[in-house]
């Protein structure tokens, strides 16, 4: 058995995580060690318990992994763990990392440019507006949006970087087969099949419990340079993401509300205890000190902030004008698209805040206009 089937086996024994997983390899050395361990041998081991140990003898390593790896591969699922190279290095700095990360769909690859949005399930309409808002600008300046997948905010701000064709990551509280709440199904498809993904540290048949959701929130924290609170009551979940973010010394923010907002404590909390206050994401752009926004040249990259793996189709129309200016007749028929996709992309690069349309339609990058191709410059 290799590190990386032993770290899902381990994975699968309720009881087990990082910090016991470690303990064990230790004493025992390696999978066969572990294995062979009596009850004996197992209770000798801190943190083990009689129950642990009867589970970890009675755990049938063999048949219960190749099941777990066969249901995987059949669902599309990969399975992530420490032993592997391309496990996500933030994850690493915590205290204690997922033995097994559930992927289905990508990770962001500029763990950099990640925020995780949260807050209440019991959303205001305040709050509904102004984490739209906040996460189409995040979206627009590149930004891959992290949250729970729950109702209230979390779903807003996934759904929100869906219709921005952004990309979106939604950690579950239960094993990737199951769906909670329900509601959000469809929105999870849509989030793998925009280029973000879907992703949970429980075994793929896991049940949902309230008590998996922070262990859920500190892989939210985790995998982002920043964290969000767009509302939380006092006894919100949201800050205990908030807290494992501060913990691991990344940045963290909230949006003030209403003082007679029961859903605005707990942000007003987190202010007064040093988050950074924000009204719209410039906030989060200025604290962060990127000092870039979409459309702009980064000297350290070469690339045009926002324009990092863009889509086969926006890419397409954004290399046509990088030669020049052109309007919608002319981008029509350099890339055979019908009007509809056309329009569809133009939209999606002009969200980005990359291309901007002028008074006579012609299609530009933004904060360049040069080289126009059309009749009237003729």
């Amino acid at each position: 058995m290799t590190g990386r089937e032993l770290c899902i086996a381990v994975n699968m024994i309720p009881g087990l995580g990082w910090v016991k997983y470690r303990k064990l390899l230790e004493i025992f050395g390696d999978a066969d060690g572990i294995r062979a361990a009596t009850r004996g041998d197992l209770l000798q081991v801190e943190g083990i318990g009689a129950t642990l140990a009867e589970r970890i003898i009675n755990f049938d390593w063999d048949a219960e992994l190749a099941r777990e790896l066969a249901v995987a591969d059949r669902g599309g699922v990969r399975i992530i763990t420490p032993a592997d190279d391309n496990y996500p290095a933030m994850l690493r700095e915590l205290f204690d990392p997922p033995l097994a990360l559930y992927v289905r769909g990508r990770l962001p690859e500029t763990p950099d440019r990640s925020i995780a949005v949260v807050g209440s399930r019991r959303i205001t309409a305040y709050g509904q507006k102004m984490a739209r808002i906040i996460c189409e600008e995040a979206v627009a300046c590149g930004f891959t949006i992290i949250s729970g997948l729950a109702s209230g905010v979390d779903a807003i701000a996934h759904r929100t970087a869906v219709e921005m064709a952004g990309r979106t990551i939604g950690v579950l509280g239960c094993g990737l087969r199951h769906m909670y709440p329900r509601e959000n199904l469809e929105l999870a498809r849509k989030m793998v099949q925009g280029g973000g993904a879907v992703i949970s540290e429980f075994p793929l048949d896991y049940p949902i419990s309230k008590t998996n959701f922070p262990r859920r929130n500190r892989i939210v924290a985790g995998l982002c340079r920043a964290t969000l609170v767009i509302e939380a009551g006092p006894e919100s979940g949201a800050l205990i993401t908030a807290r494992l973010a501060a913990e691991l010394g990344r940045e963290v923010f909230a949006l003030p509300g209403r003082v007679d907002n029961p859903q605005a404590q707990g942000c007003h909390r987190l202010i007064k205890e040093g988050a950074g206050l924000v009204e719209n994401f410039d906030d989060v752009m200025d604290a962060l000190r990127t000092g870039l926004r979409p459309g702009q040249l980064d000297a350290s990259s070469g690339e045009v902030v926002g324009s990092e793996e863009l889509e086969p189709d926006c890419a397409r129309v954004y290399g046509l004008l990088q030669n020049g200016d052109a309007d919608l007749e002319e981008l029509a028929a350099a890339t055979g698209m019908d009007p509809g996709r056309l329009l569809a992309t133009l939209m999606k690069l002009e969200f980005k805040l990359l291309i901007e349309r002028d008074a006579e339609h012609y299609y530009h990058l933004t904060g360049s206009r040069t080289n126009r191709r059309g009749p009237s410059e003729e």
